[in-house]
């Protein structure tokens, strides 16, 4: 039996194709998210490197930003729900999840049989997100997968004490004409994020193991920033930009088990 999970996000989409439950057997993602042609491009590519068809699929869910303009779906389930569903599939000792996508951020408190016992959410600032990286990464002349690395050259963290995107950006465009070091400015930059979605972790009270998802774990940078701000170490997920799929490919097996 294969089962389909698709997550619209605000930035990217993510088609995961799972066989009997437990077999990923294509994870693919299209960086431009709902209201795109991502959706329909995530799940072309899906079909072609599993060798499928749209008939093969007993059951389809979709979840994220976007879920509900997604018509092809037998059902929709939220994004936190999914999200808590995959990581537990892959990491069960999971039991804090950070999730920092491209407009949000999360946290979620799991249970020892991977249950939300509780979420946070921040979805009403780019603060924080991929969105505030993308930012400045065009700001600093650099690009998203350069980051990690001009992070890991930086002598010290130059701070970023606005919580504001666009007061950030003036922040930063101020310490570069003063000279401060661009790695140093990217270090700072990274703790900025880190320091928000810690934030986010804390108000659930702080539960190992931690597990970072979302498009921004694939960051060194800030996956560091973040294991510093907790004191503890952090695992990234595998793919983590497909945990929410995943989650919904597993939820769409249990509800094709019931038909």
């Amino acid at each position: 039996m294969y089962t389909l999970g698709i997550d619209v996000g605000s930035a990217s989409s993510k088609a995961v194709i799972l066989k009997d439950g437990k077999d990923i057997v294509a994870a693919e993602v299209v960086q431009v998210g709902t209201g795109s042609s991502g959706p329909q491009r995530a799940l072309d590519k899906a079909f072609e490197v599993s060798g499928l068809k749209k008939e093969d699929i007993s059951y389809t869910v979709a979840t994220g930003y976007g879920r509900f303009n997604f018509s092809d779906a037998d059902k929709q389930i939220s994004e936190i729900s999914c999200h808590a569903k995959g990581i537990y599939f892959l990491v069960p000792t999971a039991r804090t999840i950070i999730d920092i996508g491209g407009q949000d951020a999360k946290a979620i408190r799991l249970d020892d049989k991977g249950g939300i016992k509780q979420f946070f959410m921040n979805d009403k600032c780019a603060a924080g997100t991929g969105r505030f990286l993308e930012v400045m990464a065009r700001v600093l002349e650099t690009t998203l997968d350069e980051m990690a690395e001009l992070d890991e050259q930086a002598t010290d963290t130059a701070p970023i004490s606005s919580t504001c995107t666009v007061f950030a950006e003036s922040e930063v465009i101020s310490q570069l004409s003063n000279g401060v070091s661009r790695n140093n400015i990217i270090k700072g930059v990274h703790l900025s994020v880190a320091s928000r979605a810690c934030g986010l972790a804390y108000r659930g009270g702080l539960e190992k193991d931690v597990v970072m998802t979302g498009g921004v774990a694939k960051n060194a940078g800030v996956v560091r920033a973040v294991a510093g701000v907790l004191k503890t170490d952090v695992i990234v997920a595998p793919n983590p930009q497909t945990t929410g799929a995943l989650g919904a490919a597993l939820y769409a097996y249990e509800a094709a088990q019931k038909k």
